[in-house]
């Protein structure tokens, strides 16, 4: 049965014996898989259903709304398309604003856990905060849990430090271009979801014609510069390439990061299109060539090495 993606807090009925669990969940990486497998769990026990309550946007960008420097591993879409695959029930997503921030911690517990939600068990860390300056903790839930009576399961302490430095190294893994870690740390493939723009047609012109990729959501995380082999989703197809980030130093002086994919075999205009990119293996390091014809002899190079890399040879 297919997750229920819930937006209105003020709308939610009937979820059986609720089993939640709480947090951004940004990557949904192996750590998050194995508190959502726990969740799942409790819920086939106590015959109730498993829920993961979320934020967005990040409660960072809120109450730090001039500060940039948070880059995410998944945009809202991205992490609610991941979440289908883990057998959760419900998923709540809770637009996170100023107001929402002031809560006192009892009044959270109450009207949102309790009389909203109806929660059955809280599976929580050790280190979990919640409401006005967060204020609220695991101790103040254990103190509640009988008065508003419901269970408190807490996440042992490695666990929970080892999701935190499972997020850090996806995120340094991806920045530094070690597509093959980060995609270790997810247990699935990064993507990178963006609108088709118009280009200079420099590929084209030697027989590479490129989709010029714009990421709108400027807190997401762009992997390091570099060629990449990829597969792109367009619609319901998906199509093997190579794929390029970076300022392309040989074409261009201005030292502008773009982001440019080639798909093989695929002669389609994609323009204004939405396109997600899902990130294979990094081939090479981006470089300055002498000239246009070094450039597309290395552009004929990194194509056969990605098609090999799709046709299953080792390409180390």
């Amino acid at each position: 049965m297919a997750v229920k993606i819930h937006k209105d807090i003020n709308h939610i009925k009937d979820i059986k014996r609720p089993i939640l669990t709480v947090g951004t969940y940004d990557g949904v990486h192996i750590g998050h898989q194995s508190i959502i497998e726990r969740v799942n769990a409790i819920a086939k026990e106590q015959d109730g259903e498993s829920v993961l309550l979320t934020f967005h946007p990040h409660p960072r960008m809120v109450l730090f709304p001039d500060d940039d420097s948070l880059k995410l591993i998944n945009t809202i879409d991205e992490k609610m398309q991941l979440l289908e695959k883990f057998g959760l029930d419900h998923v709540i997503v809770i637009p996170f604003e100023k107001e929402f921030s002031r809560m006192s911690p009892v009044k959270y517990v109450r009207d949102i856990l309790v009389n909203k939600i109806g929660i059955h068990t809280i599976v929580i860390g050790y280190d979990h905060h919640f409401g006005r300056n967060r204020q609220g903790n695991l101790s103040l839930l254990k103190e509640l849990a009988p008065l508003y009576e419901f269970k408190v399961e807490e996440i042992p302490a490695q666990d929970i430090d080892e999701i935190t430095v499972s997020s850090t190294k996806v995120r340094n893994a991806l920045l530094e271009g070690q597509i093959r870690v980060a995609n270790e740390f997810l247990a699935h493939k990064f993507t990178l979801t963006g609108n088709v723009v118009s280009g200079k047609k420099v590929g084209r012109e030697m027989g590479f014609p490129t989709a010029n990729i714009e990421v709108s959501d400027k807190h997401k995380i762009i992997p390091g510069d570099g060629v990449y082999a990829v597969i792109g989703k367009i619609g319901h197809e998906e199509h093997e390439g190579m794929l390029n980030i970076g300022t392309r130093p040989t074409v261009d002086d201005r030292g502008v990061t773009t982001i440019e994919v080639h798909f093989f075999n695929f002669n389609e205009d994609l323009y204004d299109q939405d396109v997600q990119i899902i990130f294979e293996r990094k081939m090479r390091n981006e470089q300055k060539f002498a000239d246009m014809k070094t450039l597309q002899s290395q552009l004929h190079s990194d194509a056969e090495m990605a098609q090999k890399y799709f046709s299953g040879e080792n390409i180390d």
